[in-house]
């Protein structure tokens, strides 16, 4: 046995103190904190007031942003790629293949914006679901 059981139980014995201690002022905060309300969740929590289809149409156009964003570093990575190949064929070519991806993405994030509005706009204008 590397460890005698004594040293064992007492290294137990202060681990427990000290995590009484460490936990103690949790249980004391926990203690003030009003119960929730069940009928005034959303503003304990903080969510927001507006509706689901505002909230999903911002975390599109967020997340097609985000891509679009993606795109352009890829875009200056390709270029930059291109710019300090000092004539490498090997370097060019790999700069080529990045700038081409990058294009196609772009190509893909721009026609998935439209896509998206125009769908948005004719479910809206029909008085459909949006």
């Amino acid at each position: 046995m590397p460890y005698p059981m004594k040293k064992v139980i007492n290294i137990g014995l202060l681990a427990t103190v000290c995590a009484f201690f460490v936990f103690l002022p949790y249980s004391e905060i926990a203690a003030l904190v009003p119960p929730l309300d069940p009928a005034d969740i959303g503003t304990t929590l903080n969510l927001p007031s507006e509706d689901l289809q505002i909230i999903v149409i911002k975390i599109i156009q967020w997340v097609l942003g985000m891509l679009g964003l993606i795109v352009v570093i890829m875009i200056l990575y390709g270029g930059f790629m291109w710019l300090t190949s000092a004539g490498n064929e090997e370097k060019i070519s790999k700069a080529k293949k990045i700038l081409t991806a990058a294009i196609i993405g772009l190509a893909i994030v721009v026609f998935s914006y439209a896509i998206f509005q125009y769908v948005w706009l004719q479910v809206h204008t029909w008085g459909g679901i949006l």
